[in-house]
């Protein structure tokens, strides 16, 4: 049984001889993509601010999150990006395929939902950008989160933003030198062990609404669809002839067996990087800022963790890293919710496609990025703003996750690349967490803890 319309053709470039001859680390660097994009693109400046944020504040009581985290994330993005191998179709395409017309007005407005909480987080992001332009003492933090916001929306709509992503993905490895603070830092292992096991554990409001916030920060709606849509515009550049994404059943047995294996490697290294940075962050926070009990409130304060290991230079070494994550994040918060909203649609979408070609998604994308440069400009609390989207994110993640559980189990839609009893389990595992979470993210905000400070 087939799911698109596209025939069966010769297997892919990836199967020939050339490829096969390649050693075992050529080879595992070339299956990865958008797994390995969605993992670093998951440690934005609100990921980096949040984290920072609990080891800053609570030490090491908040790493309980880091194992329950990893294989959660496994999970939920393997299992989007299994939907788009196996369909050949994104996930605003998919939910146009599984619900009737009722629901999918319901889920068009949590679509225009998410895109405001997109535009919030892509708010943090351009602020975080603005404010590591401020460490680089290149002016103030406002002016270049406006520079930054007209720059990356011109970038897209030109299609130019393929060559830019690349520069400044290799920016982000600067996060790795949060691993590097963990060998040159006083590290209490014994704590960080405590701590790993949930030993540490506090039931305070504020404790608990920032934990919504990791979970949030890490599990985020906009990595299902920008995991979905990237493996679908991957699949779009094969060399198939047409422009549909060819489904796992429009290819020979051993070419599927061999996309749907690649595709898990990519998402898992993906996550593990993502959930390693994470890691890092915490610890190593906990164990300069935390130790001193310091606050943090703006990206120089979070810069000083990174003083055992970079002494004076540790606010350019945290500028760039907030700069390379920021201009890497921004265009995934805008393009996902627009891709997903365009294809719920049944509009045509992608960043391989002109504006002339897919107007609405080039529409949205705009008015995303547009209305998060003002909403940058205008903020006064960076830090808040990126510990607070972390936290809408999080009371956003519950009603996705049912939405793809349901599509992800539907045997007329992925017939049988449906889920599995691990996958349906780990699944729905994590939308009841993040569901719990979020109402536990709506109660604290409805009645003010957002004041109480976290």
């Amino acid at each position: 049984m087939t799911f698109t319309e596209t025939p069966e053709r010769d297997a892919t470039p990836e199967s020939s001889p050339k490829v096969a001859r390649r050693n075992p680390i050529s080879r595992f660097f070339a299956v990865l993509g958008p797994g390995l994009v969605t993992g670093a693109a998951d440690d934005d400046p609100s990921g980096i601010a949040t984290y920072s944020q609990a080891g800053a504040t609570y030490g090491n009581s908040m790493l309980w999150t880091v194992p329950l985290t990893l294989p959660l994330m496994m999970a939920v993005q393997e299992i989007c990006d299994r939907m788009a191998l196996a369909t050949g179709d994104s996930l605003g395409m998919l939910i146009r395929r599984r619900f009737s017309r009722r629901f999918r007005i319901a889920i068009g407005v949590l679509l225009a939902a998410l895109i405001a909480a997109n535009c919030l987080n892509l708010a943090a992001d351009l602020n975080a950008i603005g404010q590591g332009m401020n460490l680089l003492h290149a002016g103030p933090a406002f002016v270049w989160a406006a520079i930054a916001g007209i720059a990356i929306a011109v970038a897209v709509t030109a299609g130019s933003f393929a060559m830019i992503g690349r520069i400044f993905k290799w920016l982000c490895m600067v996060l790795l030198v949060y691993v590097g603070v963990l060998f040159v830092s006083n590290v209490d292992w014994a704590d960080v062990g405590r701590g790993l096991i949930g030993g540490q554990i506090e039931v305070t409001p504020a404790y608990l609404a920032l934990v919504v916030g990791v979970l949030g920060t890490t599990i985020s709606p906009y990595m299902f669809f920008w995991q979905s849509a990237q493996r679908i515009e991957e699949l779009r550049a094969e060399d198939r002839g047409g422009d549909l994404a060819p489904a796992l059943d429009d290819r020979p047995h051993h070419e599927a067996r061999r996309r749907l294996r690649n595709g898990r490697i990519d998402v898992f290294t993906g996550m593990a990087f993502s959930v390693l940075i994470m890691f890092a962050i915490m610890a190593s926070t906990a164990a300069t800022l935390g130790a001193h009990h310091a606050s943090i409130s703006s990206a120089a304060d979070a810069a000083k963790a990174l003083e055992p290991i970079a002494g004076n230079y540790a606010g350019y070494l945290f500028a760039l890293g907030f700069i390379g994550s920021g201009v890497l994040a921004v265009p995934v918060l805008a393009a996902s919710g627009a891709a997903g909203m365009a294809g719920l649609l049944n509009k045509n979408w992608g960043l391989d496609r002109s504006p002339r070609k897919a107007p609405l998604f080039y529409v949205l994308l705009g008015v995303g990025i547009i209305a998060g440069t003002v909403l940058a400009i205008v903020s006064t609390d960076p830090i808040g703003l990126l510990v607070l989207s972390a936290i809408v994110n999080g009371i956003a993640a519950g009603p996705f996750l049912i939405i793809i559980m349901l599509i992800s189990r539907d045997k007329t839609i992925m017939g049988t690349y449906r889920n599995g009893k691990l996958a349906a389990t780990m699944g729905w595992a994590t939308t009841a967490i993040m569901c719990v979470a979020g109402a536990y993210g709506v109660w604290f905000t409805v009645t003010g803890g957002l004041g109480t400070g976290t």
